[in-house]
């Protein structure tokens, strides 16, 4: 089944520059359990209140500060912030490639495929065999909606993957861990034989359809029972949204971007701009001279007075 393609740009490393279509690998598969007000059954949202006074507040009275020291922020105006997002090249930049048992696993963090577009199958197939015949993968770096990512570009099955990394500096080091050495150990021959016995007894083929989320299957299971029984809850979704609700808002501010920046005349915050522009008024018609007989309107309304 056709996904939709999130991100198009280009592989490129060297002179080599292959078009590509980016589309998600994976979908949130947990239970989405919505908040309900259990003596009403009305739904439950979110508010932003100030954590001193416990009153809710709008967003534009809401900044965004980094906390320097205990108490101290600095802050940032929405323009600093934007001006430090990085340039979109909508390029996937190799820089390196590396083996592919380097990486570790705690590095991995999202996984997108890409297809090619553009005529750029040939040489999209070339780069996928290239770097399966090798082991390597490629690390790049990529910018998607305004962030910039490290990825490792990897071949799985038929497709590239483009596999999101964290930093370096967001994997915690093991330094503080009391982790056992083996030579402190001292493991005996027969234990490891024992051992190397057992994972060859239970080693078998990579199949993820032999894994289930037993919680969730277990939860669904019991919300169909629940179902097929009439053991139901009405819930009325309110029929109008607050006016300063955080739909409304992020539109009005992913609007503005779209326009360059620029607001109209009636575009301040908490201010809403109407549609359409107020009607004109018809300028005064001038009162006929004395003695003349008034036409149209003016005449039927003369003689029903």
């Amino acid at each position: 089944m056709a996904t939709r393609v999130l991100w198009k740009g280009a592989i490129s490393f060297g002179l080599v520059h292959i078009p590509v279509g980016l589309h998600t690998a994976t979908s949130e598969q947990g239970i989405d359990f919505d908040w309900l007000d259990k003596r009403t059954m009305d739904p439950v949202g979110y508010k932003r209140v100030n954590k001193r006074t416990g009153k809710e507040i709008t967003r534009e009275h809401i900044v965004k500060g980094v906390q320097t020291g205990d108490g101290e922020y600095v802050v940032l105006s929405k323009e600093e912030i934007e001006a430090a997002f990085p340039k979109t090249t909508q390029t996937i930049e190799i820089e390196r490639f590396v083996a592919t048992g380097d990486i570790p696993f705690s590095y991995l963090e999202r996984p997108y495929y890409l297809a090619p577009i553009n005529k750029g199958a040939k040489v999209y197939a070339l780069l996928r065999e290239t770097l399966r015949e090798t082991g390597k993968v490629g690390l790049a770096t990529v910018v998607i909606q305004t962030k910039q990512h490290l990825a490792a570009l990897m071949p799985c099955g038929p497709a590239l993957v483009l596999n999101l990394l964290r930093w370096g500096d967001e994997v915690k080091p093991t330094d503080g861990l009391d982790l056992p050495a083996a030579s402190a150990q001292k493991i005996s021959p027969a234990e490891k034989k024992m051992a190397a016995q057992l994972v060859e007894e239970m080693t078998g083929p990579w199949n993820p359809k032999d894994f289930k989320d037993e919680f969730r299957e277990q939860v669904m299971a019991l919300v169909e029972h629940k179902r097929e029984a009439g053991d139901t809850q009405t819930v009325l979704q309110p029929e109008e949204a607050p006016p300063e609700s955080a739909e409304v808002i992020d539109l009005t501010a992913l609007l503005q971007r779209s326009l360059g920046g620029k607001e109209g005349k009636g575009a301040k915050s908490g201010t809403k701009v109407a549609s359409k522009p107020p009607a004109k008024k018809a300028p005064a018609r001038k009162a006929p001279a004395k003695g003349t007989a008034p036409s149209g309107t003016a005449a039927r309304k003369r003689k029903a007075a």
